[in-house]
């Protein structure tokens, strides 16, 4: 199959049973390595806090990371949740991370707090009001990042974010509402759609009021959309789903409330013996919903997606109990698209 878009990966640092958050961590800019190696576009890490399941909390030390050991792929931010911090605070890091990988950082930016309201109020104690600040918050960061003048009277309009260079990182809106789709089109910026969060709903509505409601930026005169999906590619399709096991069973948990570190598929094999009737039925459609199986097939379904809802740019997350699985299955992807393993050294 020839590469016919561009494929990206995020990772959320996921925790596992029996393994040290640490090596979570450790795992995530390992990977960053091997899917550079592999020939995907980007590479963007998540920020969740006080998350039992989701242990990547730092995202920006960990592109730091990420940065100092590959060479070409690109990193970036899925995303920063901009409410928690000061727009200042955060185009002067994107900056520094711009000065130790220039050309290569993406700035993604949602307005979800990633945490639970306690949680977010322990970031920011003016959590109640920040969030409807995003517009402006965006504007302000987008000026800083660029450096660019502020709008007209702004009380920091002297205020400079270094270092500076020629290069910036490129600003996208994640989300997986209406209100990221406006906010993107409103200041002309990439916007990419977390389907894998809502398992799609509201996903297509999203991307067409985008396109619908855009206004071209000098950066970007056309409109740029992207959707990430989780993902599970394996040798044959009972291998998939063996593994898939823990991530459903995670899901199901989630929706529950009842959050932590993901089991081995044996182990979540064995609860899911206990789930009620309708939580097992809602697994087994899960099972069918989600982009699982071969290589092939699960890059087939990748693109049938793609072309459907009409998107520039495809991202995959996937969650293994086995770090071995994951890194499999994105070789697997990579395979089935035709991507020319790029040499690190060129």
């Amino acid at each position: 199959m020839s590469r016919p878009f561009r494929l990206s990966v995020l990772d959320q640092s996921i925790a596992v049973a029996g393994r040290p958050h640490g090596q979570s961590i450790r795992n995530t800019v390992a990977l960053a390595q091997h899917c550079e190696a592999l020939g995907y576009e980007r590479f963007w890490v998540s920020e969740h806090h006080n998350h039992p399941t989701i242990v990547g909390t730092a995202l920006e030390i960990v592109m730091a990371a990420i940065a100092a050991t590959t060479d070409r792929i690109r990193i970036g931010s899925a995303g920063i949740m901009l409410p928690h911090y000061s727009p200042f605070k955060v185009a002067e890091v994107f900056r520094v991370l711009d000065a130790l990988a220039p050309g290569r950082i993406d700035l993604g930016l949602g307005r979800a707090p990633g945490s639970d309201g306690r949680t977010a109020f322990a970031l920011n104690p003016a959590a109640n009001e920040r969030p409807e600040h995003f517009p402006a918050d965006v504007r302000d960061l987008i000026a800083w990042v660029h450096n660019e003048p502020l709008v007209d009277r702004h009380p920091f309009a002297a205020v400079k974010a270094f270092p500076q260079g020629d290069t910036a990182p490129e600003v996208w809106i994640l989300g997986s509402s209406d209100y990221g789709a406006q906010v993107a089109a409103l200041f002309g910026l990439p916007y990419c759609y977390a389907w894998f969060f809502s398992d799609g709903a509201g996903g297509e509505r999203a991307i067409d009021l985008y396109k619908r409601s855009y206004r071209p930026s000098v950066r970007h005169p056309k409109p740029r959309s992207g959707l990430c999906v989780w993902a599970l590619a394996a040798e044959t399709m009972d291998e998939a789903q063996y593994h898939f096991t823990s991530r459903a069973l995670s899901r199901i948990q989630r929706d529950k409330g009842v959050m932590g570190p993901l089991l081995s598929p044996d182990e979540a094999a064995e609860v899911v013996k206990t789930l009620a009737p309708y939580e097992q039925a809602k697994l087994e459609q899960f099972r069918k919903d989600s982009f699982v199986g071969t290589g092939p097939d699960v890059a087939a379904r990748i693109t049938e997606l793609k072309e459907r809802v009409g998107v520039d740019e495809m991202a995959v997350v996937t969650w293994t109990h086995d770090e071995d699985v994951r890194r499999q299955s994105y070789a697997l992807l990579a395979q089935a698209y035709g991507f020319a393993p790029k040499s690190t050294t060129s």
